[in-house]
Parts: structure tokens; sequence; C-alpha cells
């Protein structure tokens, strides 16, 4: 796997250039797809403080939108779920473009602005105002299917917050919290499933972030995972080995590979399905606390205990 260091165009007409292939520490690639009926662009942040978890999307499909605010109240145990699809492309689109860049649909609007992001939800039960630290390193990966069917992910983990969420009336002026941003952009196979894990915190005195994936980057020569220490990513190179069982919401995740063994340890499973016509998707999202180890820089192991996230399987045919 190669690092790359300057900006280059995901695509060359309707196919992938091979010069992007490979990964970087800023977002260098330029994104501008062919229309194919099967280009998926999204921007999503997951959101854990105190007392919520939050999960906030903006996805283009082509052939249709959506808008998705998912909260989740951790003292109440109360969950909200405000979901918007529309057919057809999103006006106006997500941009190509290199950041800083600013995506609104509906109640959501994510602007970048000097070093951090503004995340903003207005609606009757969800109202949201937050600032997401940036200006670290994240992690750009392009995963290559096939000559026409590929993606780049940009996963930037670790993002302090602060701000303040209000859900169904209940407040918190943010004090501890973290964002992680997810943002994609390519050209995908009708069916995938992937796993993905994230985790933020700081332990002794160190700001880790831990960003795991697996299934769809299998074979592909491209890896998504890496940890984070103090903002500076340590990239791994190894596919990971994923355990865990659908079937009990309270069980732990397991991941490991040659620099990490974590486990997940859910305080809620999140549920999400999506069913109309030939479109289809279904994930299990587990939030919780993460355990065990990670190796950063010059093979130094660290505990990982407490860093709080989640891990995830989703399965779809869009």
């Amino acid at each position: 796997m190669s690092e790359i260091a300057e900006p280059v165009d995901l695509a060359v007409g309707r196919r992938l250039n091979p010069d992007a292939v490979g990964w970087t520490r800023r977002p260098l690639h330029r994104t501008a797809l062919p229309w194919t009926g099967r280009a998926k662009r999204w921007e999503y942040w997951g959101i854990v403080t105190r007392r919520f978890v939050l999960g906030l999307t903006i996805a283009d499909l082509d052939y249709a939108n959506l808008t998705q605010v998912y909260a989740y109240d951790r003292l109440r145990r109360h969950e909200v779920s405000l979901d918007t699809t529309k057919l057809g492309p999103l006006r106006p689109g997500l941009s190509d473009d290199l950041p800083p860049i600013t995506v609104s649909s509906g109640p959501l609007t994510f602007a970048d602005h000097g070093r951090g992001t503004r995340i903003s939800v207005q609606s009757e039960r969800v109202t949201v105002a937050l600032e997401a630290e940036g200006g670290d390193d994240a992690l750009g990966v392009v995963v290559p299917w096939s000559p026409r069917r590929f993606q780049y992910t940009l996963k930037d983990p670790a993002r302090p917050l602060s701000g303040t969420i209000e859900v169904d009336g209940e407040r918190e002026a943010v004090v501890a919290g973290w964002g992680v941003l997810d943002r994609g952009r390519g050209v995908w196979p009708y069916r995938m499933t992937w796993n993905w894990g994230a985790g933020s915190g700081d332990v002794g005195g160190r700001r880790l972030g831990l960003q795991l994936g697996g299934k769809w980057t299998d074979g592909t020569g491209q890896t998504e995972n890496g940890l984070f220490v103090d903002g500076r990513l340590h990239h791994w190179i190894d596919d990971l080995q994923w355990s865990y069982d659908l079937e009990d919401p309270a069980s732990p995740w397991t991941v490991t590979g040659p620099d990490v063994e974590a486990t997940l340890t859910p305080f809620h499973r999140r549920v999400a399905t999506t069913q109309l016509g030939v479109i289809a998707s279904r994930t299990l999202q587990a939030f919780g606390r993460w355990s065990g180890w990670a190796r950063g820089g010059k093979g130094v192991e660290h505990r990982l205990d407490g860093l709080v996230g989640w891990a995830e399987e989703a399965r779809n045919r869009w």
C-alpha cells in the first residue's frame, strides 16, 4: 500500500484512476464521479458524549437520497430516529472538491471552517449545535474492487466536541464528547457487506482514536485500519479478524490482527433497516466501551481501556 502525499483525481472518465489507489493522512482526493446510477456519496458524523449518542447522515445514492438523524439518550435509554428518503439525486449535491466543504439537507448542516467543523441539527425533537475540532491526521483510503467499481473513504476519529445537544427537551452542555467523520465517494457494486469500528478517548494522558474495518476491503490490497495517537495516524496494512454474535445484543465484539486486540462491550445496540424495492439495508450497530491494546508508532502498545465508540455490521443492496 502506498501513501499519497499530493492531490489526485479519483476517476478518469468512467474508470478508476490507478494513481489514486493508496492511502493518505489528509483529504487529498478530488472525487468527481461519472454518472453510472451506481455512484454513492455521503457525509456521516458519529457522536458520543456523556449523555447522548448521535448518528447524522446525508447521503446521495444517484437514484435516491436520504437524511438520517438518530439520537440515543444514555440516561433515559430513549431513542429518536428521524429519517427522510426521496427519489432522485440530492439537490444541491455533495461536494467533490477538497475541503473545506459545507453540506446541508433537511435539518442537517455540516460546515468546515478553519480548523474544525460546525455540526447543526434543527428539528422539533433534536437540536444540535456542536463544534468538532480538526486539523490533525485523517485516514483516507481508495478501495479498488475493479476499474469501474471503487470507493474513496475518509475516516477521522477522536475529534473533541463542544456545544449543546437537546433531545425531546433534555439538554446537555457538552464538556466531554467525541466526533467521528465518515466521508464516502465512490461507484459501488449492488451488494456489499462491511464491518466498521471506531473508538475515541483519553487514555494515560494520550488522545487515542481507533479505526477498524473489515469485509468490504478484504482481498483488495487496501485497508482502513489504524490508531491515531495525539492526532498522528499509524496505519496498519493487514486485514483484521472480526468475531461477534448478532443474535445476542449484549455480547462483545472482538477485532484482532498483528497490531490490535480490541473488544467492544456494548451498552446499547441500534438496529436500522430500509426496504424500498430494490434498495434494502440492515445495520446492527453496537455502542459501548473498548478494551485491549493497539500498536502505534515504533511498535509502542497503547491500552484502549475506556475508549467509547461502536462496532457494526451493515448489509446493503443499493
